[in-house]
């Protein structure tokens, strides 16, 4: 058992240590089971780590949105502005100046839709980042546990409460994330 395990971790490119905490584990009264399941929107929602970028991105959200505010206020003024004058001007007169305000209305959406763009690629570049970080945590676990797979838990379809190894999982996850281990993209 001992053999196929150091295999295993071999395969999953685990360390020295990560092994001999996984036999470990696997010594331990914890159930042993071929097959584990795991929540994986809460492994991420539940995570020190997805915790802060799910803060982050909400954070960063509102200033847009705030940004986005004030934007439109300051247009809507100076569109107030340009009905007014437009009175007093000729058409010849006005059109630059129409034109000069629409040109700018289009380059201001284009630069906020980019932003919120880059909010979203971040989001999603550390959602995979974690996904990287969690695979030989996960496998760590699996082994740990004798399992030869890990599902998510959407798949299960009756099964035991003792095969879920979210929590498990998360707080490896947490203490990796409070190591430096899995670190945030930078924006």
């Amino acid at each position: 058992m001992r053999a196929a395990l150091a295999l295993a971790c071999l395969c999953l490119g685990l360390s020295a240590p990560a092994w001999q905490a996984a036999a470990e584990e696997l010594s331990s009264p914890i159930a042993v089971a071929p097959l584990l399941a795991l929540d994986s929107e809460r492994l991420f929602s539940g995570s020190a780590f997805g915790k802060t970028v799910i803060a982050r991105q909400e954070e960063d959200s509102r200033a847009l949105i705030e940004e986005n505010r004030r934007i439109e206020t300051a247009l809507e003024t100076e569109e107030k502005d340009l009905t007014t004058r437009r009175a007093t001007m000729s058409r010849d007169e006005f059109k630059p100046l129409s034109d000069a305000f629409n040109q700018k209305v289009e380059g201001i959406r284009k630069a906020q839709e980019a932003k919120s763009r880059e909010l979203t690629r971040r989001f999603e570049a550390d959602r995979q980042r974690f996904l990287e970080a969690a695979r030989p945590i996960l496998g760590e676990v699996m082994l740990a546990r004798g399992a030869v797979a890990v599902i998510d838990n959407r798949a299960v379809i009756v099964g035991f409460d003792n095969i879920d190894i979210t929590d498990a999982a998360i707080a490896r996850l947490d203490a990796a994330f409070a190591e430096g281990r899995l670190t945030l993209s930078q924006p």
